[in-house]
């Protein structure tokens, strides 16, 4: 997210929408999930991912009252993720922290790690209405070097 062009199209500073941002983040509302950043080759997302929390609250909002209009709805993918990821982050163990990658070609994964950032877990989260493999999930990215799959 670019907060000054989230800013332009607003009408006031980036600094504004930041400090905006900052107490959503306070109030729970939102997550800033931080970047991995792995010393590749590659050039890599830096920039911290912003997830709503409650993904009801988003569907309550935008008055998506049952499945097909949140399936219907651009905001399908990003409720999915958010979802997904305060779930895993909700069951892991204290003292995990959530990280995603994401090179600038648009190949990304969630991870959760215990403590270090190495010997992290991988997730990938996609909404769709036929749910497959995703390539990211079977096969590892040769830029993300993780220690251990686990299924």
């Amino acid at each position: 997210m670019v907060l000054a062009e989230l800013g332009r199209s607003l009408g006031v500073d980036g600094k504004t929408v930041g400090r905006y941002l900052d107490l959503l983040v306070d109030l729970l509302l939102v997550r800033r999930l931080p970047p991995l950043l792995a010393n590749v080759g590659k050039r890599l997302v830096r920039s911290p991912k912003v997830l709503v929390r409650d993904s009801g609250l988003v569907h309550t909002v935008l008055g998506l009252g049952d499945a097909d209009a949140v399936l219907g709805h651009p905001v399908a993918g990003a409720s999915w993720e958010g979802f997904v990821i305060e779930t895993l982050l909700a069951v892991a163990p204290q003292g995990c922290g959530g990280w995603f990658y994401r090179t600038a070609a648009g190949r990304s994964s969630t991870w959760c790690s215990s403590g270090r950032r190495s010997g992290a877990g991988r997730s990938t989260s996609n909404a769709a209405s036929a749910p497959a493999w995703a390539r990211a999930f079977i096969r590892p990215s040769p830029t993300s070097n993780p220690s251990k799959r686990s299924w």
